[in-house]
């Protein structure tokens, strides 16, 4: 394993050498120590490389990332994994604003809560939540997974498109356009997969689904006078 001091070395340096890393390359296994709450750390890699950040981050941690797996050893701040493309980000402890936002694949895990609009605009993401999540989440969701073991705040999936939403607790309220689904047997199968790889002892047969009720995103004409 490769250990990179970012208080000795700088945040610069680390991005450059992690996004440097080949596909095929030997030097998979990175670890970052003295991360220090600084912001974008291991944004845009393009590797599969596995990278533990060995305390909490502040903005963007592991934005754009594809292959990689990033693990965050601590809380995350604001736009974790945002945009992200493929491989993993998983935040020990509890994520801030926005966690995953227009994400379009891969798999993001918070083992705590998450703030704010967790899954805004998600294009194709699957995110497993453990705790709970804020007001607005799921906004404008387009495409994906958001899968809530606790609570859901405020205007859960406002405005959503195709995405799906499980939330085994209460929701305090649904936002524009969304409303209870039903639960058939693919949906159970695919919370069972999220689930076992997100490595959550939940049953899926605990949870509710949520999605678009289809009836604010095809224009109609009288609605514009």
């Amino acid at each position: 394993m490769q250990t990179f001091d970012l208080e000795a070395k700088g945040l610069r340096a680390l991005n450059e050498t992690l996004q440097a890393q080949a596909p095929q390359t030997n030097e998979t296994a990175w670890e970052v120590v003295n991360p220090r709450g600084s912001h974008a750390i291991a944004v845009g890699l393009d590797a599969p490389l596995d990278v533990t950040v060995r305390g909490s981050t502040g903005y963007y941690c592991a934005g754009m990332n594809q292959q990689a797996t990033v693990r965050i050893k601590g809380s995350a701040g604001p736009g974790v994994a945002e945009n992200m493309m493929s491989g993993t980000v998983i935040v020990e402890g509890d994520a801030s604003q926005y966690a995953g936002a227009t994400g379009h694949g891969g798999l993001l895990v918070i083992k705590g809560n998450a703030s704010s609009r967790c899954g805004i605009s998600m294009k194709g993401i699957d995110i497993v939540v453990a705790g709970n999540v804020g007001h607005m989440s799921a906004f404008m969701a387009q495409k994906g997974n958001l899968v809530v073991c606790g609570d859901a705040g405020d205007a859960l999936g406002d405005s959503i498109y195709e995405a799906r939403l499980f939330v085994r607790g209460k929701v305090k309220s649904l936002g524009a356009d969304c409303e209870e689904k039903e639960m058939r047997p693919e949906h159970l199968e695919t919370l069972r997969d999220l689930l076992e790889r997100a490595e959550v002892d939940a049953r899926p047969e605990e949870f509710k689904r949520y999605g678009s009720a289809r009836k604010l995103y095809n224009f109609d004409i009288d609605n514009a006078y």
